[in-house]
């Protein structure tokens, strides 16, 4: 089960779906078909259930989400897209939040190139890493952004596809929702 941690969330987007109550199946089906359908490379969608931090999780806070994340660019694979429907009184609230969540091996190397002296001999001069490859955004090349953008862009597209369905079933107008994402990649 995945934890996720605000600190952790760089991008986000929301919408409050008004009457929506009990659809958040068909934003969860649809998403991920329409993700399915744009036949996108290396992108991997499943369905989990999340949690805010280990005890939380023991103590059965989850949410159900979709995990969407791209599976071949090494520098990509900590970018994971959760996207999240749940009842929100009579309404739908519908999101998806962007982070950025380091593997274990990754933290250890980030653990590692803090101590002083491993640091400086170890993982500087050994694997060549410098220390602005350790902060919270990788040292994304022009191309790895340009795939970050476009990964993001097309889920977040797929989950507009989604919501504007069911908006248009129940006789709303998605032409009202405000469509760009809250964070450092502003994606509309």
């Amino acid at each position: 089960m995945p934890i996720v941690k605000s600190e952790q969330v760089v991008d986000s987007w929301s919408v409050l779906i008004e009457g929506a109550q009990g659809k958040a199946g068909n934003i969860f089906g649809n998403t991920g078909n329409f993700i399915d359908r744009s036949n996108v490379p290396d992108v991997n969608v499943e369905r989990r259930k999340v949690a805010p931090s280990v005890l939380s999780g023991l103590l059965g806070t989850k949410r159900d989400f979709l995990v969407v994340t791209n599976t071949k660019n090494r520098k990509l694979k900590p970018f994971q897209m959760f996207i999240n429907a749940r009842d929100y009184g009579n309404n739908l609230d519908v999101s998806w939040h962007l982070t950025y969540r380091l593997s274990f091996g990754q933290k250890l190397i980030s653990f590692l190139a803090a101590l002083p002296l491993i640091g400086l001999l170890f993982i500087n001069e050994r694997l060549g890493n410098s220390q602005t490859e350790l902060k919270w955004v990788p040292n994304l090349d022009f191309f790895d952004e340009q795939d970050l953008r476009v990964y993001v862009t097309n889920a977040h597209k797929c989950l507009l596809q989604a919501v504007e369905k069911l908006m248009i079933e129940m006789n709303q107008d998605p032409s009202k929702i405000d469509r760009k994402s809250r964070g450092f990649l502003g994606i509309s």
